[in-house]
């Protein structure tokens, strides 16, 4: 987006003035580097799974093998992709300006991460990351069990107490990671701009930081081609993607 008529240069301006900007990302952002939304990908031999069963801890015992497959078919998709032009415009304005941008992401890829944004907060995990289905009698004992030394398998096991290996995101009925939702929370009521990119604020407790922001002063922005189910959060609505209106905003 170039932006001929200026339409965002008022919020260019608040983005230059900010002390302290929060931008929260969802899966529309990543969509842009083309990694499908979890809807959209389930196509072709996944077209007639129930999400549940491929996106939840009951899901996964049930049929570990299936949501295994499931799995490394979208890290493919994730290694594959690149940071497009939305999460290079944050990651360069974060080594411009050190310490004037948190960016909290819905996403569980790494594209913020490669982009710049190193110290992103993950609120649904990292699905390029293992971790053990059940706690490890190892790490009970007192010791450290890495899922690196696990039996090679769909999925991985431990050798000693048959433990599975998952991947490390938030499933349906899992609770998000408290320290990760405890530093989105603090740089909420912190902030004094607030974007919300390429998310339809229907996920929660995510979709509240916006609202949690507004109450506590900051000036709130979502940028979205389509409206989303907190536009009323809102003091400003800008309909368009991350990779069109992230650059002109961000730019140095």
């Amino acid at each position: 987006m170039d932006d001929p008529a200026g339409t965002l240069q008022p919020l260019r301006q608040r983005v230059c003035a900010a002390r302290h900007i929060v931008v929260l990302t969802g899966a529309g952002m990543s969509a842009e580097s083309g990694i499908p939304t979890f809807r959209d990908a389930l196509t072709g031999m996944w077209a007639n799974v129930d999400p549940m069963q491929l996106a939840s801890e009951a899901g996964f015992r049930a049929n570990p093998a299936r949501v295994w497959a499931w799995y490394a078919e979208r890290r493919h998709g994730v290694r594959a992709a690149q940071p497009n032009a939305g999460h290079r415009a944050l990651g360069d304005f974060a080594r411009r300006l050190p310490g004037r941008l948190t960016v909290v992401t819905q996403n569980v890829d790494d594209l913020h991460q490669r982009a710049g944004n190193t110290d992103a907060i993950r609120l649904h995990g990292d699905i390029l990351q293992d971790r053990w289905l059940d706690s490890c009698p190892r790490t009970m004992r007192g010791s450290t069990c890495d899922t690196a030394f696990a039996e090679p398998g769909d999925p991985p096991i431990c050798a000693e107490c048959g433990n599975r290996v998952r991947p490390g995101v938030v499933w349906f009925g899992e609770a998000l990671p408290l320290d990760a939702l405890t530093a989105a929370e603090q740089a909420a009521d912190a902030c004094d701009l607030m974007l919300v990119v390429g998310t339809s604020g229907a996920v929660w407790p995510a979709a509240g930081l916006a609202a949690r922001a507004r109450h506590a002063g900051a000036h709130v922005a979502i940028v979205n081609p389509e409206p989303s189910d907190i536009d009323a959060d809102a003091h400003q609505l800008v309909r368009g993607t991350a990779a069109g209106v992230l650059p002109p905003l961000f730019a140095a």
